[in-house]
């Protein structure tokens, strides 16, 4: 191997591997310290004694503090860098899954999963920008963005295949080694990370002068935010509702983790559709797919129905994402992407602090989790109807 003279460079990795460390960042924020959550939940809320509504307030105040790290993205990444806020992130969240190990208090427990949340915002609005500025200086490996957003199914597959085996192995009460599982894995996944850092692409841009761009897109963005209260609230207590029916372990683990599955190959299997349908209509399109899937939980705990909604809900929510990360590139310039994103992040993020203790609540109310699951469905169904009136606007109209 060639050693490198003084003050030179070492060559950057290929687009697609620094696309993989990127998406590992994804896999932490998201799949790791967000959605594996509902995993734990039930063994937390049967030892802790707790409610539906005290159970969903974990991914809300998570929420909570993903639409702060989101709002403060932009300003983050333009000072220290994109890649730089998005290792910021992940450690975040390292640090608040292991905190959850040895926390009982809900107070407390709530302000670990709002540090997490925060970490989550950084990292997965940092991640979007710089992948999509890989793909865009790679013109025709349209694979590129769709692996950043593999990221968080994969991290939904590991918990699926790791988490549950922890409770069969430890019995009940054995939460806090499931939190410990997370943070050695997401901690593994952070140092993955390293693979993406960007060669010479600088700090994200300003994104000055934005706010007419994004004030266009405000049915799109209202449509994300119902979309986020729909979603969450089935990837919250979806694991609670068929364990609370009587579902085994390994048939949670298989569910969860077909979910995962489905959500990495996701963005492959919508890229054309996406091409092919501007406007708000492959968002729309998609989360009436997803309102569909989320139904089949309250209609039937036949476990053929269970995995078909899991597999459907998996191959859809995550490229509703997509899609709207999509919309930005459509109709932003690129120096406007970042502030496109960080909005896009921020309506989802209003979503999925209502949803997690909205549905909490009406389980409780009702004794159960069905009717929960149906506000979820009703949701999502309302933010396709409002999204559907969105259309494209162009990146020439707004040039500066």
């Amino acid at each position: 191997m060639r050693k490198l003279a003084r003050g030179e460079e070492a060559e950057p990795l290929p687009p697609w591997l620094q696309v993989i460390g990127l998406a590992a960042a994804a896999a932490v924020g998201l799949g790791l310290a967000r959605f594996a959550y509902a995993l734990i939940l039930p063994d937390m809320r049967a030892d802790l004694g707790w409610s539906y509504s005290t159970a969903g307030w974990l991914n809300t105040t998570n929420a909570l503090g993903y639409l702060a790290g989101a709002l403060l993205a932009a300003r983050v990444n333009r000072k220290v860098g994109a890649f730089s806020a998005m290792q910021i992130g992940v450690w975040l969240c390292v640090g608040s899954l292991a905190f959850c190990i040895v926390l009982r208090d809900p107070i407390t427990l709530n302000l670990a999963r709002i540090l997490a949340g925060i970490g989550a915002g950084f990292a997965f609005v940092g991640g979007g920008f710089l992948a999509a500025r890989i793909a865009s200086q790679n013109e025709g490996n349209a694979i590129l963005l769709g692996l950043f957003y593999a990221g968080p199914g994969f991290g939904i597959a590991l918990s699926g295949v790791t988490v549950p085996f922890v409770f069969h192995a430890g019995g009940a009460g054995s939460w806090p080694l499931a939190w410990a599982l997370l943070a050695v894995l997401s901690a593994i996944l952070g140092v993955i990370l390293l693979l993406g850092q960007p060669h010479c692409m600088g700090t994200a841009p300003s994104g000055t002068g934005t706010k007419a761009r994004i004030g266009k897109m405000s049915p799109i963005l209202i449509g994300y935010g119902f979309f986020g209260a729909g979603y969450i609230g089935y990837l919250t207590f979806v694991i609670a509702w068929v364990r609370e029916n009587g579902a085994s372990l390994p048939l949670q683990s298989g569910l969860w983790t077909v979910v995962g599955l489905g959500a990495m190959v996701s963005p492959w299997l919508w890229g054309g559709f996406m091409k092919r349908n501007g406007n708000g209509t492959a968002f729309a399109i998609l989360s009436l797919l997803l309102a569909a899937a989320t139904s089949l939980v309250a209609l039937s705990q036949s476990p053929i129905v269970l995995f078909v909604s899991a597999t459907m809900v998996g191959a859809t929510f995550l490229a509703v994402v997509a899609s709207t990360t999509a919309f930005v590139r459509r109709n932003f310039a690129a120096e406007h992407w970042s502030a496109g994103i960080s909005a896009m992040t921020i309506a989802f993020g209003i979503g999925q602090i209502l949803g997690p203790v909205g549905v909490g609540f009406l389980s409780d109310v009702t004794g159960g989790v069905s009717a929960g699951q149906w506000i979820s469905t009703g949701l999502l169904i309302a933010g396709a109807g409002i999204a559907s009136s969105q259309r494209d606007f162009g990146q020439t109209a707004y040039s500066s």
